[in-house]
Order: structure tokens, then sequence, then C-alpha cells
């Protein structure tokens, strides 16, 4: 449940937060525009105070409630520019009698003018009048019909005089047309423009609430109450660390409370982690020996079912209660350290980028096509032209709108996969490393990782550990369908190039999704791997510029794989599946998978959490 709850925070939070840009802004709009502008008082004309004395010999009040012929609620005198009128009120809209001859009086376009410029003081002339059958959104709240009177000032001003009754109903321009607009967006109302309790405010109203209540819940799901315990009044605890072969690598002691990464973290056994403990990238799994612990919904958002079963869950969330063993993969390699010296890069694409490491002892079978290693990424302080790219790439590069300085004031270690089988590579390390420029607005730094490794040259000696994960390739030689993505496409090239080198005879098919073409690594080498090989084939999904080139399809890579392949497939559940690639397209994809009914057994992942 949490999870569900995280994801909606953000996205919730995100909506709210944007909806609070707005009321900031539209307030202070609101409070920088001058109110007597606004209200048109600087071009309001100064009448005299005290009314003109009501002239003799007019009629009396009774006499015109005698001649209307319709019921009258209400009789009041007033001045029709110099002309003594009575304003009558009825059931319905009022009305205006000459106090000397009990006649209606109209009001045309004419005296509307007339009543109008009486009104104004300015530089602007009066433009040609309309007459409004219903109020618009300028005079809202009042009865047509409305004359509309406007004036040529810089302003744009316009008064609205009454039809009925020739009053001045409202007098607007520029300013109150900008104050309205904020007025509008600060309320909520983008109708009527006055209603404080319209449905949208009382959503965002209620979405505060929730975001309120779900920040509550968070904080206490991600707090301990050991946390709070000085570490010297908790009983230690013994975790034995062994490796996936039952042999025991070492026994660390720590305060009871702490959780596995980090009591194995202070004795320098670095699992691997792109979050640093932060239950969000699901890569610091390792197997509970014995009873394990009931899942927490993080174990089970990183975890599929039949690993949870079998006792595996995140060491950042596996809190050491009692005395434990553990088993962890990568064995040893999770405290060794190694160094490479960088022996060639080459931009694959504007920002996809193959970079061969020849470590000092050349790669064994241990690094394994679908395994990562770690590098450690030391403290830098890096400016955007440190980072090389070639001349051809050099307008996608500037339309990043990257920091004066990208910087990592703490070391850290960040899990790149094998993007060729290393026997051959001649032993050596091939990484496809994709640059991350954060977001835009630069709240979300550059990627740490892929800035330094794209500051790197031929020759820099790089420190790494590993090999680590446990995506493989399986025994036996079932249909293998590789869907992937993004730098997705390292684990899942060397696993096809080892599968094709050792003369694999069953049916490969590789789906890759890109947005483009030109976003797309190796699409040559995959292309001329299905000339060479019957038994694979090759298929490109571009989401955005799809052309008429081999292999290419439109859409969306789980989309299209569904299409062309899956749903008419006949032995849908004797193939195995591998996917790696942007956690969206991931989850996509397995849930397609599952929607098929294919098993959990059958599918293999490496989700790569950027």
């Amino acid at each position: 449940m949490t999870p569900w709850i995280r994801r909606l925070h953000k996205w919730v939070g995100l909506l709210i937060a944007l909806q609070f840009v707005i009321w900031m802004a539209s307030g202070l709009v609101m409070n920088l525009l001058d109110h007597d502008v606004v209200e048109g008082a600087h071009h309001r004309a100064e009448h005299a105070h005290d009314p003109k004395p009501w002239p003799p010999g007019v009629l009396t009040p009774s006499q015109v409630i005698a001649s209307a012929g319709q019921p009258v609620v209400r009789i009041e005198t007033a001045w029709l520019l110099d002309r003594p009128v009575y304003r009558l009120t009825g059931k319905s809209a009022p009305w205006l009698v000459d106090a000397a001859t009990g006649q209606q009086v109209r009001i045309d376009a004419a005296t509307a003018v007339s009543i109008a410029v009486a009104d104004y003081v300015g530089d602007g002339l009066p433009g040609t009048p309309d007459l409004l059958e219903q109020a618009s959104i300028e005079v809202r709240g009042h009865d047509g019909p409305i004359w509309r009177v406007p004036f040529t000032d810089t302003e744009n001003t316009t008064l609205y005089v009454s039809a009925s009754d020739g009053r001045i109903l409202e007098r607007r321009n520029d300013s109150w047309r900008l104050f309205d607009i904020a007025w509008m967006l600060h309320i909520m109302d983008y109708t009527g423009r006055e209603n404080f309790n319209n449905p949208l405010v009382v959503m965002m109203a209620s979405g505060g609430v929730w975001i309120a209540l779900s920040g509550l819940w968070l904080l206490v799901t991600s707090l301990r109450l050991s946390e709070f315990v000085p570490a010297r009044w908790r009983r230690p605890r013994e975790v034995g660390v062994f490796d996936q072969g039952g042999t025991r690598l070492r026994t660390v002691t720590c305060p009871a409370g702490d959780s596995v990464y980090v009591a194995l973290e202070r004795h320098g056994l670095q699992l691997p982690s792109n979050c640093g403990g932060g239950q969000s990238c699901g890569l610091c799994e390792v197997r509970v020996r014995g009873v394990a612990p009931a899942a927490t919904s993080a174990d089970r958002e990183h975890i599929p079912e039949g690993r949870l079963r079998a006792g595996h869950r995140l060491a950042c969330n596996l809190a050491v209660s009692h005395d434990l063993q553990i088993e962890v993969a990568g064995g040893a390699a999770l405290w060794t350290e190694r160094s490479a010296r960088v022996e060639r890069i080459h931009a694959v694409t504007p920002f996809l980028r193959e970079i061969v490491l020849a470590p000092e002892k050349p790669a064994g079978r241990e690094f394994s096509p679908g395994a990562y290693i770690q590098v450690h990424v030391p403290e830098y302080s890096l400016r955007p032209e440190d980072l090389h790219h070639p001349d051809h790439h050099r307008e996608d590069w500037a339309a990043l709108d990257l920091p004066e300085h990208l910087t990592n004031k703490a070391p850290v270690r960040r899990a790149y996969s094998l993007a060729m089988p290393v026997d051959r590579a001649g032993g050596g390390i091939t990484l496809l490393v994709r640059f991350s420029p954060g977001r835009q607005d630069r709240k979300h730094p550059a990627g740490k990782g892929s800035s330094y490794l794209y500051s790197l040259k031929p020759g820099d000696v790089v420190r790494f550990s590993g090999p680590f994960g446990d995506f493989s390739l399986k025994p036996g030689e079932r249909e293998k369908v590789f869907i992937g993505g993004g730098a997705g496409m390292a684990p899942l090239r060397a696993m096809i190039l080892s599968r094709l080198g050792n003369g694999a005879a069953e049916r490969i098919h590789f789906w890759y999704g890109a947005r483009s073409l030109r976003e797309t690594p190796y699409s040559d080498e995959m292309a001329e791997l299905a000339r060479q090989h019957p038994n694979f084939s090759w298929h490109l999904v571009l989401s955005e510029d799809a052309g008429h080139g081999t292999g290419q399809v439109p859409g969306l890579v789980h989309e299209a794989v569904h299409e062309h392949l899956l749903r008419s497939h006949p032995a849908l559940h004797s193939c195995e599946f591998y996917l790696c690639g942007p956690p969206a397209m991931l989850s996509a994809t397995r849930q397609m998978l599952k929607a098929l009914g294919v098993s959990e057994e059958a599918i293999s992942f490496d989700d790569f959490k950027i």
C-alpha cells in the first residue's frame, strides 16, 4: 500500500503545487495592479455632490404610479442627463418615465453614448455602441439589455449603460481585464468567475488535506522506533553473510534495529544500490536464510512473488531485530575493489555512450551476460564543456540547460550492465552509459554517475566492484523474446551476442523501443545479425518517427510486440522473456505478459530505475 500512496502523493502533490504557484502568481498580479485604475475611477467624471433641485410643475409620484399600467414596487426620482425622470421598479426590469409628460423613456444608442460621455473623463472618443441582449462576462451579474460604449483611449475603456433605466452599470479597461483573469485563476471559477465554492476549489482543498495525511503516513512508515534510540543503548545483533553457494563470507555485529544495508555498510560491505538505501531502486536484494520476516510493501514492489516466497527481501528495508543470516549475490566482490583503464569511448547516439574498460586482470566467466558492475564515482566538480561529445552531436547537447558546475560532493556507486560478452571483448568490460541530464528546472541535477563517465578519456583509471546481479540467460534452448528500451540495450545485446556466438539454434526475437532511429544504439549491428542468423529477428519500434526501414515499427514497444508477435503466437507458454529498460516500459510490458497468462518463472528482467 505504501508504494501506491507514495506515487499518488507525488503526483497529487505536483498538481497542488502547480495550483499553489497559480494562486501565488495571480494574487501577486492583483496586488500590484492599482485598485483605482482597475475600477476606472481615474476616468470617472466628478459630478456635483448636491443633487439638482427637483423642478416644480411635474407629475407627482402618485400620478405616475396610477398611469403605470403595472404594479410598481418602488419609485424614485432621478435625472437622465438634464431631464427629470422617475425610475420605477416592478417585478421585472426597471424603466424610466418622463417626470413632465408621464411617457416612458427609451434609452437608445444616442442617449447611451451621451450618458457614457457625461460620465467619462479622458482623452478617448466614444465608439459605436453595441446593444447586448444578454450580459457578457464583463457585466456579469446584471440583466440585459445593456449598451456597450467603447472609448479610444490607451486603456480600451468601456462603459456599460443599462438600456432599461440609463444607469452606468460597469466601467471596464485593460487593467480590469487583467485583474479579472487573475481573479478567475485565483478562485478557479473558469466560467462565472464569481463562485468561491466551486468544485475545483473544493477538490484542491480536499487534495491538500489528503497530501497532509498521506505525508504523515509516509513519515510514520519511513521511521523505525529504534532510530530514536542511541546505538549504544541497543542490544548487539549478528548478521551472518553467505554467498549463494552457502559459504560463510563474514559475520558482522550491529545494534538491533539497524537495517541490513546499514549494518553491512558500516563494515565496508557495500551492497549494490542506486538510491543509497532509499527503497526505490530495488538493487540491494538479499535472501534471508531460515524464516524470513513478512514482506513489506517496498519488498512487494521490487521483488517478484516467487522470490518473496523464497525469502528474498530488500536489505535497506530489512531490520535486524535478532541474529540473522543472509545470502548475497556477488559474494566477496561486495568488498573487493578493482581498477580498470579506459580503453575506448564511442558515442553510439547523442546520449548513449559505449565505454570499454581494460581491467588490471582480464574479466573472466563470472562476468556473465546480464551482470553489472558498480562504478565507484569519486567527488568531482565539472563544467559542461568537460563532458566530451563529438561535433555531430553538438546541437543535441546545446539543447540541454546544464548548470555551470556539475558536482558530486561525496563518493557514490552506480550500476552499469555489460553491453558485450567479455570473451568477445578480450577480457574487457563494455558498458553502455546513458547520460541523465536531470530535469531542466535544475532542481533535479544531472546524473552523478553519467556525468563522471562522460568526462572520462582513454587512459583514465576507473574503480569498480562486481560483477553483480542475477539477470542471466536460463539454460536450455527455449524460444527467447528480448524486449528493451534505452540503456536496456546493454544486457540484452550481451545476451544475444552470447547466444548467437555459441551457435544457438532456438528462435530469438529482439524488440527494442526508442523515440527515433537517431536515438537507437547498435541498430546496424542488430540488422546485420538478423541477416546472418535465420533464427534471429530484429524489430525496431519507434514512438516518434518510424520510417520504412527494415524492421521499423511505429508505436510503443510493448504494444508492438503484443500486436505483431504475442497475440497470435502458437506456443506462447514455451517462450522465455528477457526485459530491460526504463521503468514505465518495463512495468507496461510485465503487465501485458501477465494479462497474456505468461508465468512469472518465464520472465527475467532488470530494472535500471531511471
